[in-house]
């Protein structure tokens, strides 16, 4: 399906791709902190809502 070629540059990408972004999250970490504090609920408030939906559904199938 994938070529040796493919697959060694899909690994090397993947790697280089997670070291760049874990470099910047770490310099941006003091604003990340700082305006996005809050975040956490939002994302819990997020699944909840999905999770009741799906109840929902189940519950009315």
């Amino acid at each position: 399906m994938f070529s040796k070629g493919q697959i060694i540059f899909g690994v090397l990408f993947f790697i280089a791709f997670t070291i760049i972004i874990g470099y910047t999250y770490r310099k941006d970490l003091k604003l990340h902190k700082r305006f996005y504090a809050g975040s956490i609920w939002i994302l819990l408030a997020f699944i909840a809502f999905i999770l009741f939906i799906v109840a929902i559904k189940l519950l009315f199938k």
